[in-house]
């Protein structure tokens, strides 16, 4: 829009209802999967059974209060607080990269503040996405130049992903990566510096894979699991196993037997095979129509939304939750190697739950200004404004 043009100022209406309710129902979800998957773990490492049980109930509480804050955050505030929250992601994670941070498994991915461990990698994509819906509004009308609306936000993206594989985690990385793109692609940014981009970066990955032993071996364990039974592909063949033996309706909830030390991390990254294992394929598949249906009408409020930042944002925010939850269960199957993330709401873990709290209360917030897709047509024609690729045709053949 022309600097003398101001969008009119939004009036909120009411959040949308049935978004709110499959966000709170997939976190309520999780602490039941939580403890049901951890219970035999905990009482064994810990002696209570309810150990990781008391704590994610304490991180959903917090969760739900995060989710109604940010619900009804200014938006302009939002803005303004852009730079700050990705100098403290920076901060945090140069902080774990140089060793300061807490190690487990191989990877110091975690700052430990007080009795909690926060990992600064969530809070990195999290504020990635803002960062991203923050300059693209603002070079909306320069978006598909190559110096001002797509190197910029690549040499950011690098310098994360630098950080994330420090620790090391690739598939935060690759996650960083991947949402980068997409926001750039739904903003309208050219699609041939994208292709260039994603021919520029295979064959670093490639070196990026190549290079580590573990993370071969983890392709090794993809491509062919139950060879691989004893060493690397122990995990995924212990989760394709929970789902197999889950069959149409599950064994019942809180029956499992993976759980009983087989498959590891059943609490954390492969929480979906215990659904799987307990509540059968019917289960599953209402687990993943909760995540699509997610999806849909986050990007419907993002499409209703009259004004671009909100626009970008409710999708930046639906992207990250979406993305994140098909990694999760496309690993936990065997559709795709290893990642190490978790999945959105279900997962143990303070850090990813508040985040994704945090991103689905912006998504409601959102919700709150929707209006018509007519009206919405009418406000963009008044204010001839550049339309991003994810709402209209026009907008990104131009």
């Amino acid at each position: 829009m022309s600097p003398s043009s101001k969008p009119p100022p939004m009036r909120p209406g009411s959040i949308d209802v049935s978004l709110a309710a499959t966000f709170v129902g997939l976190i309520a979800f999780g602490v039941v999967m939580v403890y049901s998957a951890s219970a035999v773990y905990a009482n064994r490492m810990y002696g209570d059974g309810m150990h990781f049980l008391v704590r994610q109930t304490i991180f959903a509480s917090v969760a739900l209060l995060v989710l109604a804050v940010s619900s009804r955050i200014d938006l302009s505030l939002l803005r303004r607080l852009t730079y700050p929250i990705l100098l403290i992601a920076v901060v945090l994670m140069v902080a774990v990269a140089l060793g300061l941070g807490r190690s487990a498994g191989g990877a110091t991915r975690w700052i430990r503040i007080g009795s909690l461990n926060v990992q600064p990698a969530e809070l990195a994509k999290l504020a990635m996405v803002l960062w991203l819906v923050h300059s693209l509004t603002k070079k909306a009308h320069r978006v598909r130049t190559f110096s001002i609306g797509f190197l910029p936000h690549v040499l950011v993206m690098a310098l994360l992903m630098l950080l994330c594989l420090a620790q090391p985690d690739f598939g935060s990385a690759v996650m960083i990566a991947l949402l980068t793109f997409v926001v750039l692609f739904a903003a309208g940014a050219k699609a041939g510096y994208l292709l260039g981009g994603v021919l520029v970066a295979l064959p670093i990955g490639y070196a990026a894979i190549a290079s580590s032993p573990y993370r071969m071996r983890r392709i090794q364990a993809f491509l062919e699991p139950f060879k691989h039974r004893q060493g690397a592909g122990y995990q995924i063949t212990e989760s394709l196993m929970s789902f197999g033996s889950g069959g149409w309706a599950g064994v019942g909830l809180g029956d499992g037997r993976q759980k009983l030390l087989f498959l590891p991390e059943a609490h954390t990254d492969f929480v979906s095979a215990i659904v799987g294992e307990e509540l059968g394929f019917l289960g599953v598949t209402a687990l993943c129509l909760a995540f699509a249906w997610l999806v849909f009408r986050g990007l419907r409020a993002a499409w209703r939304s009259p004004d671009e930042y909100a626009s970008y944002l409710a999708a930046g925010m639906t992207l990250f939750i979406g993305l994140q939850a098909f990694t999760n269960l496309a690993v936990a199957m065997g559709l795709l190697p290893t990642k190490g993330l978790a999945l959105p709401f279900v997962s143990y873990g303070g850090s990813s739950l508040l985040v994704n709290a945090a991103a689905a209360g912006l998504i409601l917030n959102v919700s709150r200004f929707a209006v018509e897709p007519a009206e919405v047509a009418v406000k963009s024609v008044k204010r001839k404004r550049v339309k991003p690729r994810m709402r209209t045709a026009e907008g990104g053949a131009r």
